[in-house]
């Protein structure tokens, strides 16, 4: 069974509602913690919000079975994670140490021995989905605007920007992305064999160290810089050589780990786990195929492998190669992610965008924001989202739209753009990288989830996260005001 939080009060317990912060404090943590105790203590908004986690884990799971961490704490340490940037071992060091934290989490004071593996942690956190991250968001963007206006919905008008989201793999070469093919194939049949008593792959480290002398031999390979057009040819030749060398011993290692895989599967005794790990190794061999052909076709065929056939990380298959321009960063290995904030700071909307551009992009982003927020009345754009279908679109959708063209203006382009409320707009547009900022120093410099899903959550997570930090930076300005009036009075 798993509850959202145990609401019964128990007599040595503090309430959540009656933690004490540092008003003055200018660190992340209070902030974010106060912003948590707000949508916990505000009855309304925890009933929302409560009600969007239970759709954390099935109704069934939900109702029977182990009782489960609470979905509240799955939350704060979720948040937390992202908006400290931390790794999940500073996430279980703060956890159980963390005074005002382990409060935060519905402990008492003297309460020592409740504490939380690090494996715990890991599993709840990956039960948050993107969907459920997004719609507790919304709950948290509309409380923080209820505080900035108490009287009514207040109009916004946001900016909309992409930026890239790196995710945690080495830069990509087609020799190297063969080795972690090659290490990963070899290591896991070598596993499976000595589970079933198979000897064939006793060696297994000495072949990985031989893939890896081949390597490293590979990579300290320079072209000739010689006039000399036959010592040139000849450390061409070398080179060719080298790299033939090196796929033909890697071609020979996947006959082997194919042969061994009809081996195991013919013998009909491996269990479940075994079963997946073979599929995971016959993921690995396609990589290392594809990875020996374009070798082969590079180096010995001199011929230009085409963008779309590549493949940046055989882990993070999802991983693109991007160049956006940017002085001192030929290019990005990760995923746009596009984002849209209002002029509170507060972030709208999200969306993580494949293989898609930002005018591809701007039409949908800002339909959706207007979904969740109708009173969205204007948003200003940057070159990059222009094209003249997207301004007509999004001129039905919004009131005012400040999207500059890209190109020679003409004479009513340049009344529209050189108007003082256009001008004004343009200006105030630039607040959007401060958020990017924000989101990069809070976590989203890096992903350090695997998989898509992964990276999606991680995203998610950390652009809620940010916005219960604004949440608590207003709250915690709102009493330091009246901490002063007190004062002076």
């Amino acid at each position: 069974m798993r509850k959202v939080i145990d609401l019964q009060m128990e007599f040595w317990k503090k309430d959540i509602a009656n933690i004490e912060f540092d008003l003055e404090s200018r660190d992340e943590i209070p902030k974010l913690l106060m912003g948590l105790q707000y949508i916990y203590s505000t009855p309304a908004i925890r009933e929302k919000v409560f009600n969007v986690l239970k759709q954390v884990v099935p109704k069934k799971s939900y109702e029977s079975g182990r009782p489960g961490m609470d979905l509240w704490k799955i939350l704060v340490l979720a948040t937390l994670r992202l908006n400290c940037n931390w790794d999940f071992d500073k996430v279980h060091e703060m956890a159980n140490n963390h005074y005002k934290l382990r409060q935060m989490l519905g402990h008492r004071e003297t309460d020592f021995e409740s504490n939380y593996p690090l494996q715990t942690i890991r599993d709840n956190i990956a039960l948050l989905t993107p969907p459920i991250l997004d719609e507790v968001n919304q709950i948290v963007v509309k409380a923080g605007h209820s505080i900035i206006s108490p009287d009514k919905d207040p109009q916004l008008r946001g900016s909309c920007d992409s930026f890239v989201v790196e995710t945690d793999v080495h830069y990509p070469t087609d020799t190297n992305l063969l080795f972690d093919a090659m290490r990963k194939m070899i290591s896991l049949i070598a596993i499976i064999c000595s589970e079933v008593g198979i000897t064939a792959w006793r060696q297994s480290h000495h072949n990985i160290l031989k893939v890896k002398r081949l390597l490293r031999g590979v990579q300290k390979l320079r072209r000739s810089t010689s006039k000399d057009e036959a010592k040139v040819q000849k450390r061409d030749e070398f080179i060719i050589a080298k790299h033939q060398n090196y796929i033909d011993v890697c071609q020979g290692f996947v006959i082997r780990v194919k042969e061994t895989v009809c081996i195991l599967r013919e013998l009909g005794i491996l269990s479940m786990s075994q079963q997946l790990r073979l599929i995971t190794i016959e993921e690995y061999i396609r990589h290392a195929e594809r990875q020996i052909d374009q070798i082969r076709r590079r180096v010995v065929f001199d011929e230009k492998i085409p963008h779309e056939e590549k493949v940046f990380s055989i882990f993070q298959p999802h991983t693109e190669w991007i160049s956006k321009g940017k002085a001192g960063v030929p290019q990005e290995l990760g995923l746009g992610v596009c984002v849209h904030k209002d002029q509170f700071g507060f972030i709208l909307h999200h969306r993580v965008m494949l293989q898609q551009t930002d005018d591809k992009l701007a039409v949908v982003m800002i339909q959706e924001t207007k979904d969740r927020f109708e009173n969205l009345v204007g948003s200003s754009f940057d070159r990059g989202f222009y094209s003249p279908e997207n301004k007509s679109q999004l001129a039905e959708i919004l009131d005012y739209v400040v999207l500059p063209k890209k190109g020679r203006l003409s004479v009513k382009d340049k009344e529209i753009e050189q108007s003082e409320e256009f001008v004004e707009s343009r200006r105030k547009h630039s607040a959007v990288e401060s958020s990017i900022n924000a989101l990069e120093n809070h976590g989203l410099d890096r992903c350090l989830d695997h998989g898509l899903h992964g990276f999606e959550r991680y995203v998610a997570l950390s652009v809620l996260a940010r916005n219960i930090q604004i949440l608590g930076h207003l709250l915690q300005q709102k009493d330091l005001k009246k901490q002063k009036r007190r004062k002076a009075a």
